[in-house]
């Protein structure tokens, strides 16, 4: 069982990308990171704005889910000290609980002799988090498409888009569940059939680096976007000026939102966030490129500094 301090570094992730709903994630540029130190008991600490409610002790989510990864492979966790940084903003659709999620999965991996397979730690992510997309592209990097049931659960790796990303953050939050409560238990036959059609033309134009078709898609979703319109008021309002006012390919709400994404042509992304953020000015508007590299485990740097 590794008892030496690491760092674990987990990017965010934005999901669905419009019409891939539970199934197509990129990772972003921006990051949960964890120091992790043998300590008596178990204490979670953070500096971060972003973690200033998360629970200290071992009601913390990264705890529970290494807790429940040791279990499931019969280990025995050793209390930590664990010094929490993000910039990933809690319920923005910004893949913040994904993140925690790995994180867990790689603290106990780290204690459990780095054992876990990447495709183990999608499973387990997947099973806890119910759905692949934010989670496989934390563990990544990069662009993923993935399926999960019960009994499996399949990811493809679909490299680095060569985009730039803009993301729009309003003030307020929007809790996942209740974005998930707005949705139709079921489709009608027809719709559902589009609403495929839309997310497979998404995912070969993404592969094939056709942005402007991918764009074309986001924006086409009949799975999430008309249901969510009432909680995400802007939504619709931030596609209409990507598509009129900027060079940007397209635009969709990020995971259950209420944050917006656009894709934007490589370098690209100052000129488009100028113009969102002077039609949004009591926005968030940035540009971060995708994360190119999922979980990174290191020594911390006040070792090597000693």
């Amino acid at each position: 069982m590794n008892q030496e301090p690491v760092m674990i570094t987990v990017p965010g992730s934005t999901a669905n990308l419009g019409p891939g709903f539970d199934s197509v994630g990129l990772a972003v540029d921006r990051y949960l990171t964890l120091i992790v130190k043998p300590a008596e008991k178990w204490l979670f600490t953070s500096s971060s704005p972003d973690l200033a409610d998360v629970p200290t002790d071992e009601q913390n989510l990264i705890y529970k889910v290494a807790r429940h990864v040791a279990d499931t492979y019969e280990e025995t966790l050793a209390p930590c000290e664990v010094e929490m940084t993000s910039d990933i903003p809690l319920t923005r659709g910004l893949g913040s609980s994904a993140a925690a999620i790995v994180a867990g999965i790689e603290l106990a991996n780290q204690q459990m002799g780095n054992r876990l397979s990447v495709e183990e730690k999608v499973r387990l992510a997947s099973l806890w988090e119910g759905h692949p997309d934010n989670v496989a592209a934390s563990i990544y990097g990069g662009l993923v498409v993935g399926t999960h049931t019960e009994e499996s659960t399949h990811v493809l790796y679909g490299g680095v888009p060569e985009v730039d990303l803009v993301i729009v953050v309003p003030k307020h939050e929007l809790l996942t569940k209740k974005a998930r409560g707005v949705l139709p238990e079921s489709l009608p036959f027809k719709e559902a059939v589009r609403g495929s059609s839309v997310a497979n033309v998404l995912v070969s134009a993404l592969l094939q680096r056709n942005y402007q078709a991918a764009g074309e898609m986001m924006s086409a979703d009949v799975f999430h976007h008309p249901y969510r319109q009432e909680l995400v008021p802007h939504l619709d309002e931030v596609i209409r000026v990507v598509k009129t006012e900027t060079k940007a390919y397209g635009a969709a709400l990020s995971g259950a939102g209420p944050t917006v994404f656009c894709l934007a042509p490589l370098h690209e992304g100052p000129s488009v966030q100028n113009v969102l953020q002077r039609f949004f000015p009591e926005f968030e508007v940035s540009v971060l490129p995708p994360a190119k590299h999922g979980i990174q485990v290191r020594e911390p740097s006040f070792l090597k500094e000693a």
